[in-house]
């Protein structure tokens, strides 16, 4: 994808008519896309349905209004639980009134926000090479990119390691899997082998030298995921991948740091 803008270096981008992509992979599971942001900052925000009430992990940007462009993912009572707290994962998690995190993710008034690509890589401490002034190339209407902030968004429960989410007919023990951040979190569903990894995993190139990050303690996590039973892999970036592919990434990462 071509992050910069379509008008140009420095221009405003166009409007975006709907700012949502919504696309099934699995029987009871969506994943939600922002197809106008950034690959740095296109997060996946997955919704899934259970008997007694809903899940939907993670909340995007916030540069959208979920709860107004996709109603139906309030319409079942949903527990939102927050893989991590960084601006892309948190967004619109406002709108939620069942907010679950880790401790270490607390989302306050705080939360580094921005959409410059030069200013979040300061704030994070990343490199990525042309990053562009703009992260998005579309905007939603009535939209002020110089405006955006993440509104406060605090914890109505603490999720603790080996703790479960429950659905009704199913249920999601949490696994505290820091490294990429202090308070990241992964959601394995033991029936079926899905994991929801937020940024602990995905098939790119891990980030482990944010100022937040540990690299000792992401070592730790991924020795962690590699002896679980997972099936498929639900991450906060990119396409779901299965149990081979997730060891391969493993590995390789393992192999690099021990280098």
């Amino acid at each position: 994808m071509d992050p910069t803008p379509d008008a140009g270096a420095g221009a405003r981008p166009s409007a975006a008519e709907s700012w949502f992509a919504v696309v099934p992979v699995a029987p009871g599971l969506d994943r939600i896309e922002e197809p106008h942001v950034h690959e740095l900052l296109r997060a996946n925000i997955w919704h899934l349905r259970g008997s007694a009430r809903d899940l939907v992990v993670d909340a995007g940007l916030g540069v959208a209004s979920l709860r107004e462009q996709l109603p139906r993912l309030f319409a079942h009572d949903p527990v939102l639980v927050l893989s991590h707290a960084h601006l892309d994962h948190v967004g619109s998690a406002h709108e939620f009134p069942d907010r679950r995190m880790h401790r270490a993710s607390e989302v306050g008034p705080g939360t580094p926000a921005t959409l410059s690509g030069p200013e979040l890589s300061r704030l994070l401490g990343l490199e990525w090479p042309d990053m562009p002034e703009l992260l998005i190339d579309r905007i939603p209407a009535g939209f002020e990119p110089r405006e955006y902030r993440i509104p406060p968004a605090p914890a109505t429960a603490f999720l603790a390691d080996g703790e479960l989410v429950e659905l009704g007919d199913r249920s999601l023990r949490v696994l505290h899997l820091p490294g990429h951040t202090p308070g990241s979190i992964g959601l394995f569903e033991e029936a079926s082998g899905a994991l929801f990894s937020g940024d602990v995993i995905y098939d790119d190139v891990l980030l482990d030298e944010l100022h937040e990050s540990d690299i000792e303690d992401y070592v730790r996590s991924m020795r962690r995921l590699r002896e679980l039973p997972v099936r498929t892999v639900y991450p906060g970036h990119g396409d779901p991948f299965d149990a081979t592919r997730m060891r391969a990434i493993i590995d390789a990462y393992l192999a690099r740091r021990a280098a």
